[in-house]
């Protein structure tokens, strides 16, 4: 077995990149949620905004088809250029290697649409001819069918990609709780976008902990039984 799929992902190893988030292109997801796909996205992005992992945007036919990135997605790196291609393949794209090149980090995280398409495409070819190690985001990603997406992840994993979800991802750049410098960033990243497990962390921290509320709101008026 190769040592790097020993290796956990770390703040300093890793870069990641968003191929294709862009809603002409999420209209034809059909693996996953929409909703569910950007909650994760995002969740994703904010996870390596608190850690500063280098990020890499690039997008597709922009103005002709896809349409504009997730204002969203946008919103945690409004400083990022965003880099316009043609080919479906990121790898095809100078622009693309020399950002990742830039970053002097060999574990590349994939988040990206489709997963048959322009997922399987630059992972393949940024192992085969980057020499790059890939991480692809599952459930931050998307195809066309459940099958497109299984069978596209279950070939890249054939030919040595390694699939994470982004939770994940999030909590292996976290390891230890110990790390107060970025404890309170993942927090809030898990209340927010991690479903059940936000709900807990707001439940530990307000009924057991007794911690105030995250939002301010206005008076709870009652309980008062109506008369019969």
């Amino acid at each position: 077995m190769s040592s790097h799929y020993l290796d956990l992902l770390t703040p300093d190893n890793s870069q990641l990149i968003f191929i294709d988030q862009q809603p002409q292109m999420a209209f034809g997801v059909q693996s996953i949620d929409r909703q569910t796909l950007k909650n994760n996205v995002v969740g994703l992005a904010k996870g390596a905004k608190a850690f500063g992992i280098p990020t890499t945007i690039t997008t597709v036919e922009t103005a002709s088809f896809s349409g504009h990135t997730y204002p969203e997605l946008l919103n945690v790196f409004p400083e990022n250029k965003l880099l316009e291609r043609s080919s479906m393949n990121s790898w095809d794209d100078q622009n693309v290697r020399d950002a990742l090149a830039a970053n002097q980090r060999r574990k590349i995280v994939v988040s990206g649409l489709w997963t048959e398409v322009c997922n399987i495409t630059f992972a393949l070819c940024a192992m085969k001819e980057g020499d790059y190690e890939i991480y692809m985001v599952a459930d931050a990603s998307g195809g066309t069918s459940s099958d497109a997406h299984k069978y596209a992840m279950d070939r890249m994993v054939q030919a040595g990609v390694v699939p994470v979800t982004w939770q994940q991802v999030l909590l292996e750049w976290q390891r230890d709780w110990a790390r107060k410098n970025t404890y309170d960033a993942v927090m809030d990243i898990v209340r927010e976008h991690s479903g059940a497990y936000g709900m807990g962390v707001d439940y530990a921290y307000t009924m057991v902990h007794k911690a105030p509320e995250r939002v301010q709101h206005g008076a709870t008026i009652g309980p008062n039984p109506a008369r019969s």
